[in-house]
């Protein structure tokens, strides 16, 4: 396999709050070793069984119930882990390419890199994770650099107020909430 950074479900690793963990809770994506023993339902039948990277590569993607009933939960709800994407994952996929999709995820993935090392007071990381999956990422640009420029010089804390109201007011323009739907 070599899509590291992408679940075979069509999640984007990158962008996981474990993904991101120091010490033994880290994971390394679906395909890291881990997770391959974890008894990933997705990673049994396309890895294991099938011999493919993604669900999307199955001669049975169309009519598989494990995936639709994965991907409308992903509509509904999140775990530990937004599920928000999901779909428009999938569809960028399908439209644009495997490149063009994992091209956007390695855009996302720095400007979360960024958002963690220059913003994070030690409880914004699931939050960060959330707005890099959701926003685009022109918005997220925008916000770091308003961030940067306004408040650059304040203590860790004040940069993460300042970056989490501005993430706010773009997630709110498109009537987004950035928080794990339960």
């Amino acid at each position: 396999m070599t899509h590291t950074g992408i679940g075979i479900c069509g999640l984007s690793c990158r962008l996981c709050p474990r993904f991101h963990t120091n010490g033994t809770s880290r994971c390394d994506g679906c395909r890291g070793g881990n997770r391959t023993g974890a008894g990933c339902p997705f990673i049994t039948c396309a890895v294991k069984r099938r011999g493919i990277e993604f669900c999307w590569d199955c001669g049975d993607a169309g009519s598989c119930g494990r995936w639709a009933k994965h991907r409308a939960a992903g509509r509904e709800r999140d775990s530990f882990t937004c599920y928000a994407s999901l779909e428009a994952n999938i569809s960028k996929v399908a439209r644009d390419g495997l490149e063009s999709f994992i091209e956007e995820q390695a855009l996302r993935g720095s400007l979360l890199d960024e958002m963690l090392d220059r913003f994070d007071e030690g409880r914004s990381k699931s939050y960060y994770c959330i707005a890099a999956t959701v926003l685009d990422p022109a918005e997220l640009r925008a916000a770091i650099d308003t961030a940067s420029e306004t408040f650059g010089s304040c203590d860790e804390r004040e940069r993460a107020k300042a970056l989490h109201e501005l993430l706010d007011e773009a997630a709110c323009r498109r009537s987004l909430r950035l928080a794990l739907r339960r």
